[in-house]
C-alpha cells in the first residue's frame, strides 16, 4: 500500500512538473514570418481590418524604445494592438471577469531576434478562455478564430501601406473606423 501512495505521489509530481514546464509554450503562439518587420506589421494590421467582427486598430507600440531612451540596445519589437467591441463589451459588463480587461486590447508582438529573423506572438485564446468560465470560454473561442484570420499571409498580395499610430503618441487610435481602445 505504501508503495502505492508513494508511487501516485510521485506521479502528480511528476505530471505537475511537466506541466509547468511547458505551460508558457502552450499559453502563447509564436511564428515565424515570412517577411521583414514593416511587412509583417502592415499585413497584420490589413488583416485585422478586413476581418469583421467590429475589430479596430487600437495602437502599435515599441516597448523597445523605452530601453533604447536609458541608453540601451535591443532588437526591434512593435506590438499591434486591435479590439473588437462585440467582444470585450460581454466581458467589460459582468463583474466577476471584468478583471480580464487586463488583457484587453488583443495585442500581437512583431518582433527580430539575433538569428536575424521575424517572429510574431500572440496569446493562444482558445485555450486560455476556458479557464475562466463559459461566457469567457465562448468569447475567446471567437477571438482565437479570428486572430488566426489575422495572421494568414497571401505572398501573391503586395504589401499594404503599414499603418502608424496619429501624431502625439504611439497609442491612440491608429486607423479602423471606431477610435482607439476598447
Amino acid at each position: 500500500m505504501l508503495k502505492f501512495i508513494g508511487g501516485f505521489i510521485a506521479g502528480v509530481v511528476t505530471v505537475a512538473v511537466l506541466v509547468w514546464n511547458f505551460m508558457g509554450g502552450l499559453m502563447f503562439e509564436e511564428r515565424e514570418s515570412p517577411f521583414g518587420m514593416e511587412e509583417t506589421i502592415a499585413r497584420i494590421q490589413h488583416n485585422i481590418q478586413a476581418t469583421g467582427n467590429g475589430w479596430t486598430l487600437s495602437g502599435l507600440r515599441n516597448p523597445a524604445r523605452a530601453i533604447e531612451a536609458d541608453g540601451g540596445n535591443t532588437l526591434p519589437v512593435m506590438m499591434i494592438e486591435a479590439c473588437s467591441t462585440k467582444y470585450s463589451a460581454p466581458i467589460l459588463k459582468e463583474d466577476t471577469v471584468r478583471f480580464l480587461s487586463i488583457l484587453m486590447p488583443c495585442k500581437i508582438s512583431v518582433y527580430k531576434k539575433n538569428d536575424g529573423k521575424v517572429y510574431i506572438a500572440n496569446m493562444n485564446a482558445g485555450l486560455m478562455g476556458p479557464m475562466f468560465g463559459p461566457l469567457v470560454g465562448g468569447i475567446m473561442k471567437q477571438v482565437a478564430e479570428d486572430q488566426k484570420k489575422f495572421l494568414i499571409f497571401d505572398p501573391s498580395k503586395p504589401a499594404p501601406p503599414m499603418i502608424l499610430p496619429k501624431a502625439g503618441g504611439e497609442g491612440g487610435g491608429a486607423g479602423g473606423g471606431g477610435g482607439g481602445g476598447c
